[in-house]
């Protein structure tokens, strides 16, 4: 099993949800925790818990993005006019890996950081090498020539466990998309409830 593998697996167990609705994820099998206590009955959780909770999830839906990396992404979100946690969603959305993987270039969001890192992608015809590339509306994202027959980018455009959302217009034929907006909460496809609110808050305090 490959490190990438046992980090999401470890992610999903250890907030108890299949948080990228895959098929095979252990939580399908069962919804505890990892380790000897995980069956443990849970007691209340704080508020603080909650929103920490809320925070991990939706960090971890991102390939577990470093704590600085996050954190600057909602102060930005909090500077922008609007709903801060539309603002919050749309950043996170518009990044290279979140668009290369919403795309279905590739079958994880693990997968699409290191297809971006080793410098398979194009940004409107310059190779792009960083998954944290903030992504503009009308930008267009190409996979590399030498890049598009590979085994991993044929299989995760036939994955039926997802669809490319209405905010990225994708040709598979070409293996190309387009970014076309900064979407809001209600448009982005999660396989489970995001409370992006919840991490407002939680760095609010």
């Amino acid at each position: 099993m490959s490190k990438r593998n046992k980090a999401r697996y470890k992610l999903d167990r250890r907030l108890g949800e299949n948080i990228w609705g895959r098929p095979k994820s252990p939580v399908n099998r069962r919804e505890y925790g990892p380790g000897q206590h995980g069956q443990r009955r849970k007691g209340k959780i704080s508020d603080y818990g909650t929103q920490l909770r809320a925070k991990q999830k939706l960090r971890g839906h991102y390939g577990d993005i470093r704590e600085k990396q996050f954190r600057r992404t909602y102060e930005e979100a909090n500077r922008r006019k609007g709903d801060t946690n539309d603002n919050l969603i749309g950043l996170l959305e518009s990044r290279l890996d979140a668009i290369v993987y919403r795309a279905k270039f590739v079958p994880t969001i693990f997968a699409a950081r290191q297809f971006v890192s080793h410098g398979h992608v194009l940004v409107n015809g310059k190779r792009t090498n960083i998954p944290s590339y903030r992504c503009k509306a009308g930008d267009v994202i190409e996979v590399r020539e030498k890049s598009k027959q590979s085994l991993q980018v044929l299989e995760a455009v036939q994955l039926a466990e997802r669809d490319v959302p209405e905010y990225i217009e994708a040709d598979h034929t070409k293996m190309t998309a387009t970014y076309v907006r900064m979407p809001a909460l209600a448009d982005v496809p999660y396989a489970v409830v995001m409370e992006p609110n919840l991490v407002v808050e939680y760095y609010s305090r």
